[in-house]
C-alpha cells in the first residue's frame, strides 16, 4: 500500500514555485461571476451581463450552449438564451475558461491557439464521460480539465526550452511529468494546484490536479486523495488518452494509467468506441 501523502503543499515547495513561476491573479470578472453564482438565488440576467461584456466570453457561452454536451438541435441565438440553457454552474465554467484563456500570455499566438483548442476539446470530452458516470459532476469535470494542464504555458513562459522537452517526449514516448522532474525545479501539477488555490476555486480541483500524474494515484488512501478528486482524474485520464490517439499523441497519461482509469470507471470497449466517435465529431466541429 502506498504511503499516505498530505494534501497540503509544503511551505518550502510553495516558495520554490513562486520564486520560479509567475502565477496570474484571478481576474475581476471571474470574481464577480463566482460571487453571483454562489448566491442562494443567482441572477441569470446579471451573469448574462457579465458574459456579454466580453466578446470572447460571449462566443464561448454560445459555443458551449450549442455543443453536443447539451444534446439539442435547436441553437440558441443570444447570450441570455445561452445562459438560460447552460444554467449557473455551466455559466461559471464559461467565465473560468475565458479568464484562464486571457491569462495565458507571452507565448506565440499559434501555440496558444493550438493549446487552447486542445484544452477545450478535452474539457468537452471529460464532461461527456462524466455525464455517463454516477456521482461525477459534469461541470466539475469540465473545469478540472481546463485547469489540470494550465500550468504548462506558465512554465513554458519561464523556461523557453520547455517546448523542446515536449517535442522530445512525443518523439521518444516519455511521459511529460517524468521529464519535468528531471529538468525543471517544479512540475505542472504542483504549479496548477497553486493556480487553482490562488483563484479561489474548489479545493477538490487543486487536489486532483496535484495528484493527476502520480503513478500510484489509484492506490492512495482517501485521506491523501478523496474519491471525488480521483473520479475527476480518471475521467480526464480517459479523455486525454483518447484525444492523444486522435490528435498529437499521448505524453500525459500513458497506457497504464489509461487502463487504471477505464477499470476505475467501469467503461466497456463499446463505450470507448462510442466516445471515440463523439470525439471525432467534436474535432470535426472545432475545425469547421
Amino acid at each position: 500500500m502506498p504511503n499516505e501523502i498530505s494534501c497540503e503543499l509544503p511551505h518550502d515547495l510553495v516558495q520554490k514555485v513562486l520564486g520560479n513561476i509567475e502565477i496570474p491573479v484571478c481576474p475581476e470578472m471571474l470574481t464577480k461571476a463566482m460571487r453571483e453564482s454562489q448566491k442562494d438565488e443567482p441572477d441569470l440576467g446579471r451573469l448574462a451581463d457579465i458574459i456579454s461584456s466580453d466578446a470572447g466570453m460571449s462566443a464561448a457561452a454560445l459555443k458551449l450552449a450549442n455543443s453536443p454536451l447539451f444534446g439539442t438541435s435547436s441553437p440558441v441565438p443570444s447570450v441570455r438564451k445561452a445562459v438560460e440553457r447552460l444554467g449557473t454552474r455551466n455559466v461559471v465554467c464559461v467565465v473560468v475558461a475565458s479568464a484562464l484563456r486571457a491569462s495565458i500570455t507571452g507565448l506565440p499566438g499559434l501555440w496558444i491557439d493550438q493549446f487552447w483548442k486542445r484544452t477545450l476539446l478535452l474539457a468537452l470530452l471529460s464532461s461527456l464521460i462524466a455525464r455517463r458516470q454516477y456521482g461525477i459532476s459534469a461541470d466539475a469535470a469540465y473545469t478540472y480539465a481546463l485547469f489540470h494542464d494550465a500550468a504548462i504555458p506558465l512554465i513554458m513562459r519561464r523556461f523557453p526550452d520547455y517546448a523542446g522537452l515536449m517535442e522530445k517526449c512525443l518523439e521518444d514516448g516519455t511521459l511529460l511529468s517524468e521529464a519535468e522532474e528531471k529538468h525543471f525545479p517544479c512540475t505542472h501539477p504542483i504549479v496548477g494546484s497553486l493556480l487553482v488555490r490562488n483563484w479561489g476555486l474548489p479545493p477538490i480541483l487543486g487536489q486532483a490536479i496535484r495528484f493527476h500524474h502520480e503513478p500510484d494515484a489509484y492506490d492512495l488512501p482517501d485521506r491523501s486523495l478523496p474519491g471525488s478528486a480521483l473520479s475527476l482524474i480518471a475521467v480526464t485520464h480517459v479523455a486525454e488518452h483518447l484525444l492523444g490517439e486522435s490528435m498529437d499523441g499521448d505524453i500525459e497519461v500513458g497506457a497504464e494509467l489509461f487502463q487504471r482509469a477505464v477499470d476505475f470507471l467501469g467503461i466497456s470497449g463499446d463505450d470507448l468506441d462510442e466516445l471515440r466517435q463523439q470525439l471525432a465529431t467534436a474535432v470535426e466541429n472545432a475545425a469547421s
